[in-house]
């Protein structure tokens, strides 16, 4: 009987504890945040006043380039909203391209660029790789793509 009133017991102390203090976990994010599009500072945005980048282009084609040659092309981009857009990341498709942004906000009206280095050691034939920036704009994600059909040296 007395192991029958531990688990008892033990079980009521089990429950209690899962119940939590009905605390809030500050680690999670809200889905308002994810869903809502936000300025720079982190406010929703109201209509017409969310950042928006828009491209000259969004594709680059290198042509034809020698294998282990490192490229590069500046895709030029403005900030066609209403509000400071900010890049939080920018992640090249394979290591071998490389993406510098810029790193603070872009005001309403600026233009600026995402600069890529495409470096084409190992690499033959057509290739095609991608750079995706995550940004505070609506859609959050860009997709950049570049492209080279790649000679093999001769020897």
């Amino acid at each position: 009987m007395k192991s029958i009133c531990k688990l008892f017991a033990l079980s009521i102390v089990v429950l209690a504890a899962s119940c939590g203090n009905g605390k809030k976990d500050d680690s999670t994010i809200s889905t308002d945040v994810i869903n809502v599009p936000s300025t720079a500072t982190g406010k929703p945005a109201t209509p017409g006043s969310a950042p928006e980048i828009t491209f000259n282009e969004a594709k680059h084609d290198f042509g034809r380039i020698t294998q282990g040659e490192k490229v590069s092309y500046s895709f030029v981009f403005k900030n066609t909203g209403g509000s400071d857009l900010v890049i939080s990341s920018a992640q090249g498709s394979c290591g071998c391209t490389v993406p510098t942004y810029p790193k603070g906000p872009v005001k309403a009206g600026e233009v600026s660029k995402v600069d890529v280095v495409f470096n084409s050691e190992g690499k033959s034939g057509l290739v095609e790789k991608t750079v995706t920036l995550v940004t505070n704009c609506n859609p959050s994600t860009r997709v950049l793509t570049i492209n080279a059909t790649i000679n093999v040296k001769e020897e």
